[in-house]
C-alpha cells in the first residue's frame, strides 16, 4: 500500500505543479505566516506555544493553557481550525510535489528511496493530530485530558522530525537527481 501511494504521488508530481506549490509556499511564508504569528502571540500572551515548541510535557501544555487565559485559548483553538487547516496543506503540497518530481527523476520505479515521498505526508498527518490534541486540551482546560495531554507533545515532536526530515529528503532527492543527470550527460 505504501509503495502504491508513493508511486501515485510521484506520478502526479509534475514540474509545473511543483513550481506552483513552491510559489504558494513562498507567498504563504512571506505574506501570511508573519501576520498569523504576530496575531497569535498577541492573543495568547506571547509565551511559548505547543506547535512552535520542539519538546514540551503535558505539564507544560497545561501551563500554556493557563497562561493563554480563556480568550487566548479560544483564539488558539480558532487558529488551529482556520489557519492551521490550510498551512499544512501548503507546505505539504510543496514538499510532496517537489520530492515526488525529483524522486521520479532520481530513483528507479519501485525502489526503496521512492518511499521518501511519504515523509511529508506523515508530517502533515502528525501536524493535524497535534492540532486536534492540543485544541482538545485547550478546550477542556482546566479539566485534565488524560492520554491526549501526553500524546500532544509526542505528535508535536514527531511532526517536527518529519517536516524537518522532509527538507533533508528534498535536498537529498535534488542531489540524487542532479547526479543522475550529470552521469547521463557525461
Amino acid at each position: 500500500m505504501a509503495y502504491r501511494l508513493a508511486e501515485r504521488l510521484i506520478a502526479a508530481s509534475r514540474g509545473w505543479l511543483a513550481l506552483a506549490a513552491l510559489a504558494a509556499f513562498l507567498l504563504f511564508t512571506a505574506l501570511v505566516l508573519p501576520g498569523q504569528a504576530a496575531q497569535s502571540a498577541e492573543r495568547t500572551g506571547g509565551g511559548p506555544q505547543p506547535d512552535s515548541s520542539l519538546f514540551y510535557s503535558a505539564e507544560d501544555l497545561y501551563a500554556m493553557a493557563e497562561a493563554f487565559g480563556p480568550e487566548g485559548r479560544q483564539a488558539y483553538i480558532r487558529a488551529r481550525f482556520t489557519f492551521d487547516l490550510v498551512w499544512p496543506l501548503v507546505y505539504g503540497a510543496f514538499l510532496v510535489t517537489s520530492i515526488g518530481w525529483l524522486a521520479g527523476r532520481a530513483f528507479a520505479p519501485g525502489s526503496l528511496p521512492r518511499l521518501l515521498v511519504l515523509v511529508p505526508v506523515l508530517g502533515v498527518a502528525l501536524d493535524y493530530l497535534e492540532n486536534l490534541s492540543t485544541s482538545l486540551v485547550m478546550a477542556r482546560y482546566p479539566a485534565l485530558t488524560p492520554v491526549v495531554d501526553v500524546l500532544a507533545p509526542l505528535f508535536t515532536s514527531l511532526k517536527w522530525a518529519f517536516v524537518g526530515g522532509s527538507f533533508v529528503v528534498l535536498v537529498g532527492a535534488l542531489l540524487a537527481a542532479l547526479q543522475k543527470r550529470l552521469r547521463r550527460n557525461a
